[in-house]
């Protein structure tokens, strides 16, 4: 109740000083100097917290909102996922020194064989117009000796739940590099004791960044499906930076002929 009556006292004496400004407008081409020069005053005064509200509104408006799960799916698309890393803010938003194996989010692991890791990563707010993931996640790799850096991305259960040697697994990337570099992508599909592995390079030179991997060129075993994963790997990172600003997954079933 007492919310109640507080927004409505907000809405009276919002209306009140709406309509306050609207006389000391009207009168002012009539008004004498002196109060003409209060009335400058007081309305500069107000105008500067009016303008940090706006200011700081319009730039959160912008951005991505928090949690959004809008995908572009391809149609026919039967599942589609994001990742949490690029949908919502996580806990610990920033490492330095990355170990060999080193969990970024539940679901969300990188790997790499470097002696010592110079290898920093972060989730960062994405906040370009063309983005749709509200989050980005930047890695800076300095000095790497190491043979391979990935980032493993464990797809939820859904993704195994009715799948089929006759579906397309695609995975779109938008994806920022201060030097050019290759990146492949392979998709693991754990079905009974084996483990099915289709690898694609993601076209980095194309205006859309996407894979699609075909499962009727896999021997994946339909009625023991288990689990799916994707290795996402960075050839040759030394001296870069790499923000991925919004990976997606979905999967339809190809086409009859």
């Amino acid at each position: 109740m007492a919310g109640v009556m507080s927004g409505l006292i907000d809405r009276l004496l919002h209306r009140r000083m709406l309509r306050r400004w609207g006389q000391a407008a009207d009168a002012a081409s009539a008004a004498d100097l002196e109060t003409l020069r209060s009335l400058r005053s007081r309305a500069r005064s107000l105008r500067r917290n009016l303008d940090r509200v706006i200011h700081e509104a319009e730039h959160r408006l912008a951005l991505p909102v928090i949690g959004s799960n809008v995908i572009r799916k391809p149609l026919g698309t039967d599942w589609a996922w994001r990742p949490e890393l690029w949908k919502g803010p996580i806990p610990v938003p920033g490492f330095s020194s990355v170990p060999g194996k080193a969990e970024i989010h539940p679901g969300a692991t990188i790997f790499h064989d470097c002696r010592r890791s110079e290898l920093t990563v972060r989730q960062i707010r994405n906040t370009r117009e063309a983005d749709i993931a509200p989050f980005g996640f930047r890695m800076d790799v300095f000095r790497f000796d190491g043979s391979f850096l990935s980032l493993v991305v464990d797809l939820p259960p859904e993704a195994a739940q009715g799948l089929r040697l006759k579906h397309l697994v695609r995975l779109d990337v938008i994806v920022e590099m201060e030097k050019p570099l290759e990146i492949f992508a392979r998709l693991n599909i754990k079905h009974g004791p084996n483990v099915e592995q289709i690898v694609r390079e993601l076209p980095l030179n194309e205006e859309e960044v996407m894979v699609e991997f075909d499962l009727a060129y896999s021997k994946m075993n339909e009625k023991r499906v288990e689990r799916l994963w994707v290795d996402l790997i960075f050839e040759g990172p030394e001296m870069n930076q790499i923000i991925l600003r919004d990976v997606t997954f979905s999967r339809r079933p190809r086409a009859e002929l």
